[in-house]
């Protein structure tokens, strides 16, 4: 049986290797989010990078590392935020991918607690309009609409101490 909460793979996979008990109604809610609670708006908005993933329309995926220091990602409200994109090696790989199929996923990990956050939705390439205001000095700027926020336990994450990023 499917459980609105989880796609026929991942509750086959619950079946198969007896966890389906653990996912009652209750812990189905603390799961799934389609927003991003308030409390959280602030640790995000600080992380200094995360990760997205992109997929093209055939299925070929993509993660890239997206950095740039505290504000890089701004929350517009609990169910969008955007960042910038930044000139690197010119391939727009997941650009590219969010042009021709907009489903992202976003992982946020704080390596000095743990913590990690999966936010997923769908993206939009903006190269004009006031959302650039918003990141000076970026031609580029995602838009992503929220559809599912997860909440990650910090197990098996390890503990990391950040170094100061050189400008050169």
């Amino acid at each position: 049986m499917e459980s609105p909460a989880f796609n026929s793979g991942e509750a086959a996979l619950q079946q198969r290797w007896q966890t389906e008990s653990l996912w009652d109604e209750s812990r189905r809610r603390r799961l799934l989010w389609d927003r991003i609670p308030t409390e959280l708006h602030a640790r995000i908005e600080g992380a200094p990078f995360f990760f997205l993933a992109t997929s093209s329309p055939d299925g070929h995926c993509d993660c890239s590392f997206k950095g740039g220091g505290p504000q890089l990602v701004r929350i517009l409200d609990e169910k969008t935020f955007a960042f910038p994109d930044f000139d690197g090696n010119g391939a727009f790989m997941s650009l590219g991918n969010i042009l021709m199929n907009p489903h992202v996923g976003c992982l946020f990990i704080d390596f000095s607690d743990g913590s990690r956050l999966r936010v997923n939705g769908r993206a939009e390439v903006l190269d004009a309009g006031p959302l650039l205001a918003l990141f000076s000095g970026s031609p580029r700027v995602v838009r992503v609409d929220v559809e599912q926020v997860v909440p990650n336990c910090s197990k098996h994450i390890p503990r990391l101490i950040p170094e100061p990023v050189s400008a050169n």
